[in-house]
């Protein structure tokens, strides 16, 4: 059953209007009216929704709530160095799927890719569709949230914030006795808020290394292989998943 997410508070007479792209997708898109149902979520709640009305707007009235629990029991975010080409849609759509709470894109030493005011805000909001729509599609109860665009200093205080930081770090794969990533994450069952940094296809500079590990982050390796940067986040939170759910 199609799933939207709605804005606002659930109201007292649950009845809510659908408008602009979902409303259209509703109507013309799915074919769907009078009498069918689709499941809405409004306030990390899910209701099983019968439409009253479909035509330019669509008139809906929420009825059972659902109890379902699709989301991880972590909160991890996911901090990127600005990829080249479209990699960080991918990264957004396949992590949406796989349980990212936000994502932060952040321009690395190493970035080949640099967005300029102008067209910053933009790319946001193209990425903040695609984790609603994958966020839709996956049956999540929280659509994660795209930040704007960090310097490395802002991603640094943004970091004191969460009870702890893993550094994906290339340099550890490479080592012959490293930690293996499930020791590290059976250590993080009393920590609620995870942040993971992945590195720019140049990775890491050794500067940005000295200040994370200032900051106190943890460095790891995701296995002995050497992943692209659109491939790592996907590794992490699979591995988490499959530790914590």
């Amino acid at each position: 059953m199609q799933r939207y997410f709605i804005e606002g508070k659930v109201p007292d007479n649950r009845m809510v209007t659908i408008t602009g792209d979902d409303a259209k997708h509703i109507a013309k898109v799915m074919r769907l009216g009078p009498k069918d149902n689709i499941i809405a979520v409004i306030e990390n709640r899910a209701f099983l929704s019968e439409i009253e009305s479909a035509d330019r707007d669509v008139e809906i009235r929420l009825q059972e709530e659902l109890v379902q629990h699709t989301e991880m029991p972590k909160q991890v975010t996911i901090a990127c160095g600005l990829p080249k080409g479209d990699k960080l849609d991918l990264i957004t759509q396949k992590s949406t799927e796989l349980g990212m709470f936000a994502l932060i894109p952040f321009e690395a030493e190493r970035s080949i890719v640099k967005w300029d005011a102008a067209k910053s805000e933009k790319k946001r909001l193209r990425l903040q569709k695609i984790a609603k729509e994958a966020a839709e599609q996956s049956h999540r109860m929280h659509i994660p949230e795209i930040y704007t665009i960090h310097r490395f200093p802002e991603l640094l205080k943004a970091a004191s914030s969460f009870d702890t930081v893993l550094v994906a770090y290339e340099e550890k794969a490479r080592e012959s006795k490293r930690t293996r990533f499930a020791e590290v994450l059976e250590t993080l069952y009393d920590k609620s808020s995870i942040l993971i940094i992945f590195g720019p296809e140049g990775g890491i500079s050794e500067q940005e290394v000295s200040l994370l590990k200032e900051a106190g982050a943890v460095f790891v390796a995701l296995g002995p292989r050497i992943l692209r940067t659109e491939t790592a986040p996907l590794y992490a939170l699979s591995a988490i998943s499959y530790e914590f759910e």
